[in-house]
């Protein structure tokens, strides 16, 4: 009649527990971030650029061998490969998490008992020994049962943090290139810098060398010839400043690449690096769908939503079989005699917490807020996500008509600099004006540079945004 009640009261624990784990954790239902239906500005992005392959958008070959380089080399894509390989084993281990554990132990240990014990009275009477010998071996089986999907939960975790890891490291990957690619453009425009200040000084040469044949025949004064001397020496400044900044880019490059500071080789021009690509309109939630760090950081919330199932668990009952088969005897020559040293022993366990002071409710709690801190950390990714989409269209419009109005500049300016030189050989314009126009055309030239990396680097930001393609 008591072993029938004990059965009885096994077995409604065991009901309950089942019936109550449908109400232990919510699954995973996805977060409203309510992204609106157009960007501030309408994008205009090429169709399917976001799986657009780098190699298609990056055209330059020189690049493109830097990029791999990066990619294959770089230190910090080293270490995010090194992550995914623990979280894959993290992954391994909780699939297993339903398995039962198995334990062997042998031993063999002698005691000496008190004399007026009664082990001890007894067994030196019946043995005629006054030790007692002890010899042991068990295999040990353990298993909890799994009534609240504990394993489930440790598994959608490990998962999910699997997963996060790997579109981090997408992430990671897209941010190199990118920095591989803004790092290449500077230096060309660089290179182009130092091109204008060497073309500037040879114009300030051939001018201060008509100063001079003009001074000597006293047709002019000396203050021409040293305000010509002096624009000379403005776009002599330039050139040690840009060989400073190039070997400063070419060393940053190099460390990007996995590589100790060196030369970077590199062709062509900047205004032949703008892509060219077919443009189709875009709609946020399906471009934003796309980038890697908004999927780690909705990865993170089914995460931790699977963990915060699991600190709820902890608050629940367990229940664990453990079955043992051995073997034990007190002499040695009989310790493997079967069946008669055979020993058996079949257990199950109820535990459940009863005080804890309130640390489990605790842990249950931070994890609650942990997931709700989560998910505003995935809104707000949405969000500065749609931010520098509509920045990166921003800049890049912007810097558009720029180059337009700096086209239609440099065009009044290379007349105005021949007209002007034209004029001063005439005598029908100063020194002054020859000068001035000089260094408004070295100011152009410059602008023009800059607004191009500007342009550059606004269309990489903004195939960068949109999720551009790692592979």
């Amino acid at each position: 009649m008591k072993l029938f009640n004990i059965n009885k009261i096994f077995f409604y624990c065991v009901m309950v527990s089942v019936l109550a784990s449908c109400a232990v954790r919510k699954p995973y239902a996805g977060t409203d971030v309510n992204i609106p239906a157009a960007y501030r500005d309408p994008v205009k992005v090429t169709g399917d650029t976001i799986v657009l392959p780098w190699k298609i958008f990056f055209k330059d070959q020189k690049l493109q061998g830097l990029i791999e380089k990066a990619l294959a080399k770089n230190n910090e894509v080293s270490i995010a490969l090194k992550n995914m390989e623990q979280l894959d084993l993290a992954y391994k281990q909780a699939k297993n998490a339903l398995l039962p554990t198995l334990d062997f132990s042998a031993g063999a240990n002698r005691s000496w008992a008190s004399k007026n014990s009664l082990n001890g009275s007894l067994n030196e009477q019946f043995t005629g020994n006054k030790y007692i010998d002890d010899f042991s071996a068990s295999l040990r089986l353990s298993w909890e049962v799994d009534i609240w999907g504990k394993s489930k939960m440790q598994k959608e975790s490990a998962a999910a943090g699997y997963f996060a890891q790997k579109e981090n490291l997408n992430a990671l990957k897209s941010r190199i290139i990118v920095q591989v690619a803004q790092a290449y453009y500077n230096l060309i425009s660089l290179d182009e810098q130092l091109k204008i200040a060497e073309r500037n000084i040879d114009l300030s040469n051939n001018t201060l060398q008509m100063m001079n044949l003009q001074f000597k025949a006293g047709q002019i004064n000396s203050l021409a010839v040293q305000q010509s001397e002096a624009q000379k020496k403005t776009a002599e400044l330039l050139i040690p400043l840009a060989k400073q900044n190039i070997s400063v880019q070419e060393n940053a490059l190099s460390i990007l690449c996995g590589e100790y500071p060196g030369s970077i080789e590199r062709e062509g021009h900047l205004a032949e690096m703008i892509p060219q690509n077919n443009l189709s309109e875009g709609i946020p939630a399906q471009l934003l769908s796309r980038r890697p760090d908004l999927k780690a950081a909705e990865f993170n919330v089914v995460s931790l939503n699977s963990k915060t199932g699991l600190a709820k668990v902890a608050m629940y009952p367990s229940i664990s079989l453990s079955p043992q088969i051995g073997v034990n005897s007190n002499k040695f020559n009989t310790w493997f005699d079967l069946p008669g040293s055979i020993t058996k022993t079949l257990a199950a366990n109820l535990a459940a917490p009863i005080f804890q002071k309130k640390e489990l409710k605790t842990a249950y709690e931070t994890a609650v807020i942990e997931q709700e801190k989560a998910v505003i950390n995935f809104k707000q990714s949405v969000m500065t996500a749609v931010g520098e989409v509509s920045d990166a269209m921003a800049k890049s419009k912007g810097s558009s008509e720029r180059l337009e109005l700096l086209e239609q500049r440099t065009a009044i300016l290379d007349k105005g600099i021949n007209d002007a030189l034209k004029l001063y050989k005439s005598g029908m314009a100063t020194y002054l004006e020859v000068i001035t126009a000089q260094n408004n055309k070295l100011q152009n030239d410059l602008e023009a540079v800059n607004v191009t990396l500007e342009k550059l680097n606004a269309e990489v930001d903004l195939y960068r945004a949109l999720g551009g393609g790692t592979h």
